[in-house]
C-alpha cells in the first residue's frame, strides 16, 4: 500500500501536527553537535607549554634569587631554535659546580615533575593538560579521538539495526537515556583511560540518538519539505558549533563544559514523558505490517491535523477500511535488517556509493583545514572558518538542490571537491599564499556539501525497513573519514601526502560512481525492498520528458477496466453494509422446512426427465 498518496494524505499532509513534531527533533541536533564539537575543545593542545623546573637538577650553589624568571627557566630548559623553549627536556648540571654558563657540560633529560600550560583556547584545563599528554603521551591525544569515532561508528551500525526492529521512538529513547547517563559519567573521569572508555560509549549513544531523529524527521514530510526539513537541522549543527567557544570561555574547566552539553541530552529525557513530541513513524509501523499500531497512528495524527478518518456516507472508502482489506485481519508483523541487502542489487549498490562519497566528504576536510593552518596558527580562525563554510554548504544545498536535483548537485560538489584537491596537491607551492587560502575555503565548502548531501540522499534512497541500517552504514563510512585525520596526527603526519593523494584520487573517482544513483527529487520515500529495487538511474540531461523510454520495453497498458484498488474498496464497503443491522433490505429466511429431502427432489427431476423423453 503506497503511504505517500493514499495513506499520508487523508491524515493532514504534512499538517500542523506534523510540523510540531519535526521542530521537536530538531533539538536532539543541536544536542548531539553540541557534545561531538566539544571534543575539539577536549583535545586541544596549548600553543605554549614547557617543562617545570626542578631545583633538584641544578648545583647546590644555585641560588634562585639571583636570577630573574625568564633567566631561570633559560637556565633550566634547553632552547630549540625556530620554537622557543623544548617541550619535553631539562638539563641537568654537575652536583658541585658554580659556572652556569653555556660552556659547563650539561646533561639534557626528560621532564621530572611535570609541565607547564600557557592558556588554552577557551579552558583553562583540557583532556591533555589534565593528564599531561605531551611528549612521550602524545600518541594518546589522537587515539582518544580514533576511539571516540570507533563508538560513533559502532553506534551508527548497530543503533541503526535497532532503529529497524524497535522502531523510531524507541531506539531514540533508548540512546538518549544512556547518552544522558554517560554523559554525566565522564565529568567525574578520574584518568585518561576512564576517560577514553567513557566518551566510546558516549560516542555510540549519540550516533543513536542523531540516526533515530534524522529518520523520523524525514518520515513524517512530504517530498517538497523534506530538503528544508533536513537542511534546518544542519543550521542547528552550525549553531552549536557557533555557541560552543563562547560556552567554553565561561566554563574555564572540561567538566564544567562536559556537564553543560550533557544538560540538553538531559532535558530531551522529557520525551519519555511526552509521547506526541516524538510520536512513532507511522510510516515504519505500516511497512512492517503492525496494523493495530498504525491505525491508532494514524488516528492520532488526523486528529491533531484537524482531519477525521471516519465517513458515515461511503464507509468503505474510509482510509483504515483500505488497511484492513489490503493487509487482513491475520497480518504478522515483519522486521528486516540489513542482511537483507544480500538478496539486494539496487540498494547494495545505493548504498555503497554514498557511503564511498561520505567516507571521501569527511576524510578530505582534513587536507584542506591543514592548508588553513598553514596560513594562520590562530585556532579560532580555522575554526570559524569551517562553521561559516558548513553554513554557506547549507544555503547552497537549500537553493540548488531542490532544483537541479539531487544527484546533479552531488556530481557537482565532487567534482569541485576533487579539483580543488589536485589543484592544492599539483600547485601549492607555486602559488600564492592567499590563492591556496581560497582554494581550501572552496574545497572545505564543497566537501562539506558533499557529505551532507550524500546523508540525505541516503535517507531518501533507503528503504523504510532497511532505512535505520543502511543509513547507519553510509554515516559509519563517513566516521571512518574523520578518524582518518586522527590517524595522520599519530604518525606526526608523516604520511600527510599519501594520505592527501589517495583521497583526491578517490574524488575524482566517485565522479564515476555517482552517475550510477538514481534521482528522489519530488519521488515518495521507498518503503518495500521491492519499491527500493525498483529505483533506476535517469539520464543526467534530458532534452525531452519521455527520453528515457524506450519503445520495444514499453508495457502496454491493460485492456480491461480491472483496478484492483477499486475492487478492494468494493470489498471492503460491501462487507461493512453487510455487517450493519440497519439495512434497507433484509433476507428473509423462511421458518420452516424444507418440503422436498434431498433424495425426493432428485427423483421428481429422474421422472420428469421420463415425461420429456416419451
Amino acid at each position: 500500500m503506497d503511504y505517500e498518496t493514499k495513506v499520508f494524505p487523508h491524515t493532514g499532509g504534512y499538517g500542523r501536527y506534523n510540523r510540531i513534531v519535526v521542530v521537536f527533533s530538531w533539538f536532539p541536533n543541536f544536542a548531539v553537535m553540541l557534545n561531538l564539537f566539544s571534543d575539539v575543545f577536549y583535545t586541544l593542545i596549548p600553543d605554549s607549554y614547557h617543562c617545570k623546573p626542578d631545583p633538584q637538577l641544578l648545583p647546590s650553589a644555585f641560588l634562585l634569587s639571583n636570577f630573574s624568571r625568564q633567566g631561570y627557566l633559560n637556565l633550566t630548559i634547553p632552547w630549540v631554535n625556530g620554537t622557543g623553549l623544548s617541550h619535553c627536556e631539562l638539563f641537568k648540571y654537575p652536583p658541585n659546580t658554580s659556572d652556569f654558563s653555556e660552556n659547563v657540560p650539561r646533561e639534557r633529560v626528560s621532564c621530572t615533575r611535570g609541565w607547564e600550560y600557557a592558556h588554552v583556547a577557551g579552558l583553562q584545563s583540557n583532556f591533555v593538560t589534565e593528564w599531561n599528554l605531551v611528549c612521550s603521551d602524545y600518541w594518546k591525544i589522537p587515539v582518544q579521538h580514533i576511539c571516540f569515532m570507533t563508538g560513533w561508528i559502532l553506534g551508527y551500525i548497530f543503533l541503526g539495526s535497532l532503529c529497524d526492529w524497535l522502531g523510531r521512538r524507541r531506539g531514540f529513547l533508548f540512546s538518549i537515556s544512556l547518552s544522558s547517563l554517560l554523559g554525566v559519567a565522564v565529568c567525574l573521569s578520574n584518568s585518561a583511560v576512564v576517560f577514553l572508555l567513557l566518551r566510546l560509549s558516549q560516542g555510540a549513544m549519540l550516533a543513536g540518538v542523531f540516526l533515530s531523529s534524522y529518520i523520523a524527521r524525514l518520515e513524517l514530510c512530504d517530498p517538497p519539505h523534506r530538503l528544508m526539513v533536513a537542511m534546518v537541522s544542519g543550521f542547528f549543527t552550525v549553531l552549536a558549533e557557533l555557541l560552543l567557544p563562547g560556552i567554553a570561555a565561561l566554563c574555564h574547566d572540561w567538566p564544567v563544559l562536559q556537564a553543560v552539553a550533557t544538560l540538553p541530552l538531559l532535558l530531551l529525557l522529557s520525551y519519555w514523558c511526552c509521547a506526541s513530541v516524538f510520536p512513532e513513524s507511522p510510516r515504519w509501523l505500516l511497512a512492517t505490517a503492525q496494523i493495530p499500531q498504525v491505525k491508532r497512528s494514524l488516528q492520532e495524527f488526523s486528529i491533531r491535523n484537524g482531519v477525521c478518518l471516519q465517513d458515515e456516507i461511503y464507509p468503505g472508502e474510509t482510509l483504515l477500511s483500505e488497511i484492513n482489506s489490503a493487509y487482513g485481519e491475520d497480518c504478522q508483523p515483519r522486521y528486516y535488517s540489513v542482511f537483507e541487502l544480500r538478496q539486494t542489487r539496487v540498494i547494495w549498490k545505493n548504498c555503497l556509493i554514498l557511503s564511498f562519497t561520505l567516507f571521501i566528504g569527511t576524510g578530505i576536510q582534513y587536507c584542506f583545514t591543514r592548508n588553513l593552518h598553514s596560513y594562520s596558527t590562530n585556532f579560532y580562525f580555522s575554526y570559524f572558518l569551517r562553521v561559516i563554510t558548513g553554513a554557506l554548504a547549507c544555503i547552497f544545498i537549500c537553493v540548488s538542490v531542490n532544483h537541479f536535483g539531487r544527484r546533479g548537485m552531488l556530481l557537482l560538489s565532487a567534482i569541485i571537491t576533487g579539483l580543488s584537491s589536485l589543484l592544492l596537491l599539483a600547485l601549492t607551492q607555486y602559488l600564492r599564499g592567499g590563492l591556496v587560502l581560497v582554494l581550501s575555503i572552496i574545497g572545505l565548502l564543497f566537501s562539506q556539501a558533499l557529505a551532507m548531501l550524500s546523508a540525505f540522499f541516503a535517507c531518501e534512497v533507503m528503504p523504510t525497513v532497511v532505512r535505520g541500517g543502511c543509513l547507519g552504514l553510509v554515516l559509519a563510512a563517513g566516521c571512518v573519514g574523520m578518524a582518518a585525520s586522527s590517524l595522520m596526527e599519530l604518525q606526526n603526519n608523516s604520511g600527510y601526502f599519501l594520505h592527501h593523494v589517495i583521497f583526491a584520487s578517490f574524488a575524482v573517482l566517485s565522479v564515476l560512481c555517482i552517475m550510477l544513483l538514481p534521482e528522489s527529487k519530488r519521488k515518495s520515500l521507498p518503503d518495500s525492498l521491492k519499491e527500493g529495487e525498483s529505483q533506476r538511474r535517469p539520464p543526467l540531461f534530458l532534452s525531452q520528458p519521455d527520453r528515457d523510454n524506450l519503445p520495444l520495453l514499453c508495457t502496454r497498458p491493460p485492456l480491461s477496466e480491472y483496478n484492483p484498488d477499486n475492487y478492494s474498496r468494493l470489498v471492503s464497503a460491501t462487507r461493512r453494509m453487510l455487517t450493519k443491522d440497519n439495512l434497507p433490505y433484509r433476507i428473509v429466511v423462511p421458518a420452516h422446512s424444507a418440503l422436498l429431502s434431498d433424495s425426493e427432489s432428485q427423483g421428481q427431476e429422474n421422472e420428469t426427465l421420463r415425461e420429456v423423453v416419451s
